[in-house]
């Protein structure tokens, strides 16, 4: 067995995104010409190439950009089943609606553990592949009890980031008695998935669930210990951002459709200590077919605000953040470094984490090496794989340097 290096310089970067403003330009902290050392697991020093500190090894970076790995803060990848018949009718004119959700919750059920996990580990790869070294993964596709908990056991082997989302919509059985579904969610499954689970979610939508009933979800997850997010506003205005800020929740995605008090209280959330990140998912609205967010309000207000995939088997079928950072930057009023930014440290905030998103020293070592000069290559380069090496608390666990 070869003798693992403790210490592994990456040298010659020709542009290193540490998100630390402190150590290079801007808020992506930009520092050309630079290196980085990784130590157990961690980030141990970043800066100009020219002082770096000797290491046990080094890695030949050759003149391309380094950033931290993309932390994906929303999606749905324990499920069964194919949906692209619905994507096509929805190309053909069919507007989107929330209850496809329910043609996957019947595949899902049929599904064998081992299925939603094959299933699951294989989009995790993909996404690792691209640059993502944190998923979030959230339930939502049993409806049941016995589905629900067992789809966020499937998600806790691939990650960390685990939310219960019974919320996502009425499940068929109870259409004619939704408020004996709600009972169901905030009582026994409530208690079945919560230790399971960091985070518990709501679908906030004409559809889905109504103010109070939202309400009534996220309270019972917090007496259980869970954490609120919300889905929000991505059919039309509605109360999900006003719900999301009042309860203090980590995050309000979509957040599509959103009036002028909507943007002025996520500005005010997001200057709080634990802020209300406004979550944007871009390739919903590319599969869709609905407008896109305006991210330059929020942030010209003072929002916080993420970029993540939503990879889901109906509305945004994608695993790719370059692909939401380059829409994001083409059609919502983004800059490269504020993609980037939203698309790394953005997802961070969206989760609380602070070990992510950054590489300053002490960070997780979750590196993506990009087979270009600098990040904004993500953006001018639509589509192009980009990503040469993934690194995950230091160790390769994607493509070569």
């Amino acid at each position: 067995m070869a003798d693992v290096p403790e210490s592994i310089l990456i040298d010659d970067i020709a542009t290193l995104v540490t998100n630390d403003p402190s150590r290079g330009r801007g808020a992506v902290g930009e520092i050309r010409d630079a290196a980085l050392v990784v130590q157990g697991g961690r980030v141990a020093w970043a800066g100009p190439r020219s002082q770096a500190p000797d290491a046990d090894a080094r890695v030949d970076a050759a003149g391309r950009c380094v950033l931290p790995g993309f932390v994906d803060s929303h999606s749905h990848i324990v499920f069964a089943g194919n949906r692209s018949r619905e994507f096509a009718a929805r190309m053909s004119g069919q507007p989107y609606s929330a209850g496809g959700i329910r043609t996957t919750v019947a595949a899902t059920r049929e599904a064998s553990d081992a299925d939603l996990l094959a299933g699951a580990r294989r989009l995790v790869g993909e996404a690792r592949a691209q640059g993502t070294t944190t998923l979030e993964v959230k339930s939502g596709y049993g409806l049941t009890t016995r589905d629900e908990e067992r789809c966020l056991a499937v998600a806790a082997r691939v990650t960390d980031e685990v939310t219960f989302l019974g919320a996502h919509v009425v499940a068929p059985e109870y259409a004619d008695d939704p408020e004996g579904y709600l009972d169901l969610v905030t009582g026994p499954m409530m208690d079945a998935c919560a230790p399971h689970a960091r985070w518990v979610d709501v679908f906030c939508e004409r559809g889905a669930f109504d103010e109070d009933a939202s309400r009534r979800v996220l309270t019972a997850g917090r007496e259980r210990g869970l954490l609120p997010r919300v889905h929000g506003n991505q059919l039309g205005e509605g109360p999900g951002v006003r719900l999301a800020v009042e309860l203090g929740a980590a995050s309000v995605d979509h957040c599509t459709h959103l009036s002028a008090a909507d943007v002025e209280a996520l500005a005010e959330a997001g200057g709080r200590p634990e802020p209300t990140v406004a979550t944007l998912l871009p390739g919903v609205d590319f599969s869709t077919r609905q407008p896109y967010p305006d991210a330059r309000a929020l942030i010209d207000a003072g929002a916080v605000v993420a970029l993540a995939s939503d990879c889901n088997p109906g509305s945004c079928f994608t695993s790719s953040l370059a692909f939401c950072i380059a829409v994001a930057v083409r059609d919502m009023g983004m800059t490269p470094d504020e993609a980037v930014w939203a698309a790394t440290a953005g997802g961070a905030r969206a989760l609380r984490r602070t070990d992510v998103g950054h590489l300053a020293p002490g960070a997780r070592a979750d590196l993506t090496l990009l087979d270009a000069p600098d990040h904004v290559h993500l953006a001018y380069r639509p589509g192009v794989p980009q990503v040469a090496a993934v690194w995950k608390d230091g160790e390769l666990v994607a493509g070569r340097p």
